[in-house]
């Protein structure tokens, strides 16, 4: 539990430091009173429906073997659809989307959570006010260059920081508590309502604010892989929960006492000294560690994306030698990177940058909506009287909360709107392409026994020696033996078919993970499983199969792959553009040798021209 806090919890449990100050002034023309006790309403409401209700007790079991994330509903659903097209329907365009959104979530949350706590040196002392920006970006930059190191010793230490920051969130708060208990109240949500009803005009900037609370719910999801469930609710109510309620409510009694200060509320909690410089230290940790469970959330997003087929090949490191989901993808470290910081130094202020947060994460909550939706109805086999009100009741919240960010849009909240595009665009392009181009291009393909055949009848001459031809599907003979044979009729006297496979699983056990066939004069086929969250490794392979029987020659031993260039005109239902886009990624991709972790000295590449 207490390693759950330091990964899962970092975005929700850092909400504090803005969200009810922009709740406050969303509501500056109201009657202090009114608006105090409406906000607080509307946040411990939000708290209770969106992450309580909703997450825990629901999304939260909607798991696949224990890992969570809009990825993982996306496999649930697809399990059902294995034998359907493999090209992108409504469904899946509408889950790719609430993922792409989530990329842009990972720009904002390190930039407004770093600059949030940075804003702190300005209470201690107005005159630290110029050095805001330059000492948030400095830490945005050491945080992002330190990622490629890894996160196993820093990591020992963000369960117990966050357990420290949790409790002190609680003592401030039932400090001011005790102070004026009539704001407990607000616990009442009639003053939410009543606020909401009395300022109708404003009732959707106010939603805006609101949603501020709770932009880390959908991590809660998405990281249950690292703890698991039973973890994540016991750490929720026990310490998270208490702690945010507490600390909101304790800077609402404090508004309270001070209608007129303009103060950020968070902050104005502890009293003016040593226990104020205390609050900022730790405010800047637990920011560091909200904005490190982001960014690793973000490669392990990229890592499910590339397994199964919506990104190219990028480079995934890991970093930890026990620890499988501790991964590095350099190239979207340092996109967020600049990012981030290009964020800092463009709106300047966390009150600035808050317009453009909460429609990204707002926009994957109502998408896990959806798909939660259908995997109660196809999974689990709910009845429509059962699974119907129950998200619809999720999706009008959902609905409120991303609508009333809409307004945010001229003012920032175009830009996760614009990363998410991107990505999605992407991800549809690379989807769309590798479809084409395995069911029109490696669909076409001669079947084994043709060749074996040909063997025997000593029409093809064998080398000595061991070959892999990699087969991107595990059917028929792959293009490059046949290039192979073309040119220089004769094969090697071993020849492994191999095809990697990722299933819609998080991993696959051992015992299962390989399918070995022989078929006949040296030649067999292995058909490696593996899921979306396990890397490939070709390499540690070869002493399995040898294991299994397959004569490999290591020392002669050498792997074919095609090297496809790709040249748009083709029939692939595309854009031009889209052609055009996929021709850039598919060059920039990551080459397969390294991908699969292939020794570079045993490799021979044949061109494959690729019309799409």
């Amino acid at each position: 539990m207490v390693g759950a806090l330091g990964i899962v919890f970092g975005d929700i449990g850092t909400s504090p430091l803005y969200a009810m100050r922009e709740c406050l002034s969303t509501t500056a023309e109201v009657d202090p009173g009114l608006a105090v006790m409406g906000s607080l309403s509307l946040v411990f409401w939000a708290l209770m429906w969106v992450v309580s209700f909703k997450y825990i007790t629901f999304v939260m079991r909607a798991d696949n073997h224990g890992e969570g994330g809009i990825f993982a509903l996306l496999a649930l659903i697809e399990q059902k659809r294995r034998s359907h097209s493999k090209r992108i329907g409504v469904t899946v365009f509408v889950i790719l989307a609430g993922a792409a959104l989530l990329y842009g979530d990972g720009i904002i949350t390190p930039a407004i959570s770093v600059l949030s706590a940075s804003e702190g040196l300005e209470v201690l002392n107005p005159n630290f006010a110029p050095l805001v920006v330059p000492v948030t970006c400095l830490i945005l930059a050491v945080l992002f260059f330190f990622q490629k190191h890894g996160t196993a010793t820093i990591g020992r230490v963000f369960g117990p920081v966050m357990l420290v920051w949790f409790a002190v969130l609680g003592v401030l708060g039932l400090i001011e508590i005790v102070k004026n208990p009539t704001v407990l109240h607000a616990l009442n949500p009639y003053y939410g309502l009543d606020l909401l009803r009395h300022d109708p005009r404003h009732a959707t900037a106010l939603l805006g604010s609101v949603v501020l609370a709770i932009t880390g719910a959908e991590a809660l999801y998405a990281d249950m892989g690292h703890f698991g469930r039973a973890a994540i609710v016991r750490g929720w109510y026990c310490v998270v929960l208490p702690g945010l309620v507490l600390n909101y409510f304790g800077q609402g009694a404090w508004a309270l006492a001070n209608p007129s200060s303009k103060v950020n509320p968070f902050f104005a909690l502890a009293p003016q000294g040593p226990l104020q410089f205390g609050l900022v230290i730790l405010s800047f940790l637990a920011t560091i560690i909200a904005s490190q469970a982001l960014i690793s959330g973000t490669f392990s997003l990229s890592r499910q994306a590339i397994q199964l087929g919506f990104f190219p090949r990028m480079s995934v490191t890991h970093t930890s030698d026990q620890l499988e989901g501790q991964i590095y993808v350099g190239f979207m470290n340092w996109a967020m990177a600049v990012g981030s910081i290009g964020l800092v130094l463009g709106f300047k202020s966390s009150e600035n940058l808050a317009a453009a947060y909460g429609i990204a994460v707002t926009g994957t909550m109502s998408v896990t909506t959806f798909a939660f939706y259908l995997v109660a109805r196809r999974s689990w086999g709910w009845s429509l009287a059962k699974a119907l009100p129950l998200c619809a009741g999720f999706m009008v919240v959902d609905l409120a909360f991303f609508g009333s960010n809409w307004h945010k849009i001229l003012d920032g909240g175009w830009l996760p709107l614009v990363v998410g595009g991107v990505l999605l665009a992407v991800m549809h392009t690379w989807k769309t392409g590798r479809t084409h181009i395995s069911d029109e291009i490696y669909a076409r393909t001669l079947e084994p026994e043709l060749v074996i055949e040909d063997i025997r009848q000593n029409k093809i001459y064998r080398n000595p020696g061991t070959a892999i031809f990699m087969a991107g599907r595990p059917i028929g003979m792959p293009i490059v033996l046949l290039h192979h044979l073309k040119c220089n009729r004769c094969i090697h006297e071993t020849v492994v078919l191999l095809s990697m496979v990722t299933d819609p699983d998080p991993s696959v056990p051992d015992d299962k993970a390989l399918e070995l066939t022989e078929l006949g004069e040296g030649f067999w086929r292995a058909i490696v499983h593996y899921g979306y969250m396990q890397q490939p490794n070709v390499a540690k392979l070869i002493p399995i199969l040898m294991a299994r029987g397959v004569p490999i020659k290591e020392r002669s031993l050498t792997y074919f792959f095609n090297r496809e260039i790709i040249i748009p005109g083709g029939r692939a239902p595309m854009p031009h553009w889209q052609k055009s886009l996929y021709g850039v990624l598919s060059r920039n991709a990551r080459p397969a040798r390294d991908y699969y972790n292939i020794p570079a000295n045993q490799i021979v590449e044949m061109g494959l021209a690729v019309h799409i």
